[in-house]
């Protein structure tokens, strides 16, 4: 009885952890609206889309309008953040994030300015 007990627990705990790892791959594709604070233009807002592509997360910077600024060039998935890397204004860019909450996110540009974001829900 003891050994059916431990399979079965070990059952669930493989099953849980599989679960909760699925979860945590796919967290950051969608539409996110990232705000990045004390730039010298001041704050900027920018929506950047991610999705994953044959099992790689790419991703694109959208001004406000919606309209395309720029493709990231690359994103590195680290555990539970990502970093990606992308050109605005002639200048080569990286902005690092870490998840706060299911919907939503803190990082930083280039390790200097600070960015919080949040997920946009869409309508249905």
């Amino acid at each position: 009885m003891k050994k059916l007990s431990l399979i079965f627990t070990v059952a669930v705990a493989l099953f849980i952890s599989t679960t909760v790892k699925a979860q945590t791959k796919d967290y950051f594709a969608g539409k996110w609206t990232v705000t990045v604070m004390g730039t010298p233009n001041g704050d900027a807002k920018m929506d950047f889309i991610f999705e994953r592509k044959d099992g790689k997360l790419v991703g694109a910077v959208q001004d406000s309008t919606g309209k395309e600024m720029t493709k990231i060039t690359t994103i590195d998935e680290k555990d539970k953040s990502i970093t990606a890397a992308f050109t605005i204004q002639s200048y080569d860019v990286t902005l690092t994030l870490d998840p706060v909450d299911d919907d939503h996110v803190k990082g930083s540009l280039l390790g200097m300015f600070d960015a919080k974001g949040t997920r946009k829900k869409e309508s249905k």
